[in-house]
């Protein structure tokens, strides 16, 4: 089976270290950066402390931060798209000291 097709499932969840870990039912880990989501990059610990494990296993529920993750999302790094922010330009003429 492969990854797009297979039933990732979690039996155990924690966070440290700014990382996400995972066990998962097959015996292997996985973990993910919490800056990966816009929602959990900016959470103080004790929130990103705060998640449980829901659907029977397939995701990750923070209440507080009001985020849900799917497992196999997380183990197969369809992260979110983050935005690239706009960058003002100078209104200095080029060349001149600000």
């Amino acid at each position: 089976m492969d990854n797009l097709t297979q039933d990732f499932i979690a039996t155990a969840v924690s966070f440290k270290n700014g990382m996400v870990q995972l066990d998962l039912a097959d015996g292997s880990a996985h973990a993910f950066p919490v800056q990966y989501y816009p929602r959990l990059c900016n959470a103080s610990t004790s929130d990103l402390a705060q998640v449980f494990l829901r659907v029977g296993g397939r995701a990750l529920r923070w209440e507080a931060l009001d985020e849900d993750i799917w497992v196999a999302d997380a183990v197969c790094q369809n992260y979110p798209k983050q935005s690239v922010p706009a960058v003002a330009e100078s209104q200095a003429p080029y060349g001149e000291d600000r």
